[in-house]
């Protein structure tokens, strides 16, 4: 039986824009539920209750969902429709960059995040849990032909978002959270440099070993 993942709901005034961001979140997590709502039904621009409402419904398969918005009415409208569930604890608005916040939630999810990681991915911030002390570190060679470009960043922060550990990738002076696609993609890291791979947490050496084993396999690539 398929384990369920956060839903995810994009809000947007524009239709076209709401299924864009959807279709790309997609790609980079096929395994969550992703439903745009975007638009009035008479197909103008604008935001519709109902839509997001239903759109809820639709995303959550029972490990909740987080709702995702453009534009200041689009976040009213998600908050009320939120408020209006017979259990409000169903959903979360995440106060979030769209396209940006789409991309790390969706991966979050497909990593077997709860709801709060989700909503922290998609905000950008790290989700605080109680780990045990355990530490593990390993140096790294990028040999795939792209670095970690958008979609071996997703296979990473996937790979590392169910473990219970903290994971971080090391480039010189830089540091992200390899949960984070977002923040993985700021190291701007290409073919043969050398990240270093540190984890803390009960699952630190199964961490580390995943991601020196996705490299070794050139991210599946």
């Amino acid at each position: 039986m398929t384990t369920p993942r956060v839903g995810l709901v994009i809000v947007s005034h524009s239709p076209k824009l709401a299924e864009g961001v959807a279709e790309l979140a997609v790609q980079m997590a096929p395994d969550v539920p992703i439903i745009p709502a975007g638009g009035t039904p008479d197909g103008r621009l604008g935001t519709d209750f109902l839509a997001v409402t239903e759109a809820i419904a639709a995303a959550d398969n029972g490990a909740g969902v987080v709702v995702l918005f453009d534009l200041g009415s689009a976040h009213m409208t998600a908050d009320m429709a939120v408020e209006a569930l017979d259990d409000p604890n169903r959903a979360q608005v995440a106060d979030a960059p769209l396209v940006e916040g789409a991309v790390a939630a969706a991966v979050a999810s497909a990593g077997g995040a709860n709801q709060a990681a989700v909503t922290a991915a998609a905000e950008g911030r790290e989700h605080a849990e109680e780990l045990e002390q355990s530490d593990a570190e390993a140096e790294i060679t990028l040999t795939n032909e792209v670095g970690l470009h958008a979609r071996p960043a997703a296979v990473l922060a996937r790979a590392v978002s169910g473990l219970n550990a903290r994971v971080t990738i090391q480039f010189g002076e830089q540091q992200a959270d390899a949960a984070s696609v977002l923040a993985l993609l700021t190291l701007s890291a290409r073919k043969g440099d050398q990240l270093t791979v540190k984890a803390q947490g009960p699952q630190a050496a199964e961490a580390v070993a995943v991601v020196r084993n996705l490299a070794d396999n050139n991210f599946n690539e």
